[in-house]
């Protein structure tokens, strides 16, 4: 952009707002002499170039420094050994960055893992070898454990055998511990909620749907700050322990982004380059994905599909060697102890068969229905939360749904395990060796040879358990829409798989008992022969928490990526892309967006999404400001205004920036300034540079204007001014407008007319204009 005049070396000054130096700078000689003037800014200022909170980054500006920068270090190595050594560390600076973001994403991740199930089990009860150990590692070394209760042991007591002195059974001993499940679950939430509250409000939800708007070029300082990483590991725990219908999957990306923004201080190429710092969150997000689900590669897809704005080809291969350091780090850790990186990993090797898809088909639907459903009830009771009273007593709001939450859930085994563990057992295919209620078949004495168990007629534990599991669906399904969006960290992923798995385990017993019973049905006829084992109702499971993930996220291609890496089920790719895109179509036609783009919308980030297509026949002219009844727009002009005059237009005004124009009667343009940058320039000079007051002539050419001798000395702000902006003609259409905002990453654009200066378009008035037109309230959307 900047090879518009080769003859002029001023054009070095401009696009990118820094001062290269190497071209001789002029340092006047008009009608003042020298000695009056001093070519201001020769070293570029502190401040100069940053941006304020709640402001859209513009991306053309920081890649064109970007690449100056990049230029000046190439230029410089061919000089001196030294100056190759730092060009090589420069160029590998971005690699060991993301190296250092897997090691710490995915240490944080082991550390959440292995705190929370410690935390899940101590509301049932407490290890005597150690309080330290969970449930689970409690019995594993101990000598008196059988096979069929493995689950029991000495050294685990649960809290009615402390507080009554080993009492096994009994009313007592039940509400006993139904009591101090309770008192637990709401001592961890009101902790969570504390924290949040006084340390860092940002670390609430579950960070999505701020870190796509993030990614889209907003800035919201503090947001993945050092304060909100330590809070949110922090509270992530107590939440996910507390039993309340959240994930910890969501939060674990902006763990990992708050993880990717720390260490970018590290080095300068990121720390003062705001469009590179984004192409490392978009890596940091696939770490965070990576090392939730111990999908590293449906977590490059999660960045690219679901959070990224701007993803070039660099980026997708930092991000999978982001995900696989982080992967590789949990994997070290180790926290389940059984050398995977999930809870809930299966392995199912029957195959299925193609009239299963209907089925599939049918949990697809439900996913699509149940998306759709809860998107509108969850956004509805957001925005409640917003306008009402409600708002102001977040505390008492989490005590209030943890209570309701806990109380129900504990008398359901089901609901009284963590969301993880549920998901486990659901998907988990029944071998002989079970001793889970949903395995509880009837045992034919002569079938018993080899691992394929045929289909069984269902015992009274599956019956027992599919009520169980039914009423667990329905407590999960309406407690969801209140938890999310609470002030504590809450994930979205699990409590969604958690009710496709319900549901399609529901679908997959009910499949497998009428396979059973009837498998001289024409449609089982060919391929169901009795003593077989045809159905597998952990796929069902699997299947079902795919398509209900996809009905509220949206997501396809990585949604199918995760759930088999996850499950490691390679044969089920068909069925789980077939519920994936069944449940996406019948969402789409419900409501067009996905949860988080939802939550965006309802929070008024200034975010333009990049799927939608703008279809409407409107032109520049009728979104620019000022309109035909405002007020003129406000400019400078390039040599005639006095630093007294800019000093009242930058107080009187609100503006982020002011185009500036050869002069007032002519209107021609000549560049665009920032506020920012003008504030601190005229501050530094008044503090710095002699004679500089308030009749001060203030001036963006070359050459000094021609002034009487007895004039205060000039100031010349060349250097700040943006030679290149962008300008489209009154009439460009404005879905041409929109392309370019997006596929650029614009704050705003100028509008001429036979090259004089019109009017100017910003992302907000953008924004506004695509509101409008989809019948929606243009004020909604709040911030830059």
């Amino acid at each position: 952009m900047e090879e518009q005049h080769p003859s002029s070396p001023w054009l070095q000054v401009a696009a990118d707002g820094t001062f290269h130096p190497g071209f001789s700078s002029y340092n006047g000689g008009g009608m003042n002499g020298a000695s009056k003037m001093m070519d201001f800014l020769e070293e570029p200022l502190p401040g100069v170039g940053t941006y304020e909170d709640f402001n859209t980054i513009d991306w053309v500006r920081e890649k064109s420094r970007d690449r100056d920068r990049h230029r000046e270090i190439t230029n410089k190595s061919k000089e001196s050994t030294w100056a190759l050594i730092h060009s090589v560390s420069d160029a590998f600076s971005g690699w060991l960055l993301m190296l250092l973001i897997g090691l710490l994403a995915g240490a944080i991740a082991g550390l959440i893992d292995i705190s929370a199930h410690w935390m899940t089990d101590l509301k049932e009860g407490v290890c005597l070898r150690g309080f330290w150990y969970n449930h689970e590692h409690c019995c594993w070394t101990s000598q008196e454990t059988t096979f069929q209760d493995r689950d029991k042991c000495p050294e685990w007591r649960s809290w009615a055998q402390l507080l009554t002195g080993n009492q096994e059974g009994g009313a007592l001993a039940y509400i006993l511990n139904y009591f101090m499940y309770v008192i637990w679950a709401l001592l961890f939430s009101l902790l969570a909620v504390l924290l949040v509250r006084g340390f860092a409000p940002y670390a609430c939800g579950s960070g999505i749907p701020e870190i796509k708007t993030i990614l889209s070029g907003f800035i919201i300082r503090g947001y993945l700050g050092k304060w909100t990483l330590l809070i949110k590991t922090m509270t992530l725990v107590l939440a996910v322990s507390s039993g309340l219908s959240l994930g910890k999957e969501g939060p674990l990306v902006h763990v990992a982004c708050c993880c990717g923004n720390i260490l970018c201080h590290l080095f300068t190429k990121y720390r003062k380059n705001e469009a590179k710092r984004r192409e490392v969150l978009s890596a940091a997000a696939a770490a965070g994905v990576s090392v939730a689900f111990g999908a590293p590669i449906g977590g490059v897809l999660f960045s690219l599909e679901e959070v990224s704005y701007y993803f070039p080809l660099k980026t997708l291969w930092r991000s999978f060697f982001a995900a696989l350091v982080a992967a590789f780090t949990l994997r070290s850790i180790n926290p389940f102890g059984n050398s995977r990186l999930v809870l809930f990993y299966v392995e199912f090797h029957t195959p299925w068969h193609l009239l299963e898809l209907v089925p599939f088909i049918l949990l697809g639907i439900f996913g699509g229905l149940w998306g759709a459903f809860f998107i509108r009830s969850n956004i509805a009771w957001c925005r409640r939360r917003k306008t009402t009273k409600l708002g102001k007593y977040p505390v008492t709001e989490v005590m209030v749904v943890t209570a309701i939450t806990a109380i129900l859930a504990f008398p359901n085994e089901y609901t009284r395990m963590s969301t993880s563990e549920l998901i486990s057992e659901l998907f988990n295919d029944c071998g002989l060796l079970d001793s889970s209620k949903l395995c509880d078949y009837i045992n034919d004495s002569n079938s018993t040879k080899g691992d394929d168990l045929p289909d069984r007629p269902a015992g009274p534990g599956v019956h027992m358990a599919m009520w169980q599991l039914a009423l667990a669906l329905i407590l999960k399904v309406f407690i969801t829409i209140f938890t999310f969006g609470m002030k504590v960290p809450s994930g979205l992923f699990i409590p969604s798989m958690a009710v496709g798995a319900i549901a399609g385990r529901l679908l997959g017993v009910g499949m497998e008992q009428l396979a059973y019973y009837h498998h001289d049905w024409g449609i089982f006829h060919n391929w169901c022969s009795q003593g077989a084992d045809c159905i597998t109702p952990g796929l069902y499971a699997m299947v079902g928490a795919a398509a209900c993930l996809g009905g509220v996220t949206r997501m396809t291609v990585s949604l199918v990526v995760i759930m088999f890496e996850l499950t490691g089920g390679l044969e089920y790719i068909v069925p789980l892309m077939a519920a994936a895109m069944t449940s996406k179509w019948v969402a789409d036609a419900i409501g067009r967006e996905g949860i988080y783009d939802a939550h965006i919308r309802l929070n008024g980030y200034p975010f333009l999404e990049a799927k939608e297509e703008f279809s409407h026949k409107t032109l520049a002219m009728d979104v620019m400001r000022p309109r035909r009844s405002d007020p003129a727009l406000t400019v400078l002009t390039q040599d005639s205004m006095m630093v007294e005059d800019v000093e009242a237009i930058v107080n009187e005004t609100t503006y982020s920036g002011y185009p500036v124009v050869v002069s007032r009667e002519s209107q021609r343009l000549v560049g665009f300034v920032l506020r920012r940058d003008l504030i601190i320039s005229i501050e530094n000079a008044r503090k710095k540079q002699d004679g500089i007051v308030s009749s001060s002539v203030i001036y963006f050419t070359d050459h000094s204007p021609p002034l009487p001798p007895s004039s205060p000395s000039m100031l010349k702000l060349r250097s700040i001014l943006d030679l290149s902006p962008f300008t489209v003609t009154d009439q460009t259409p404005m879905e041409i407008v929109v392309d370019i905002f997006r596929k650029l990453g614009l704050r705003q654009c100028l509008v001429t007319h036979n090259g004089k200066l019109l009017g100017i378009i910003t992302k907000k008035d953008v924004l506004k204009h695509i509101a409008q037109m989809a019948n929606q309230d243009p004020d909604s959307i709040l911030f830059n």
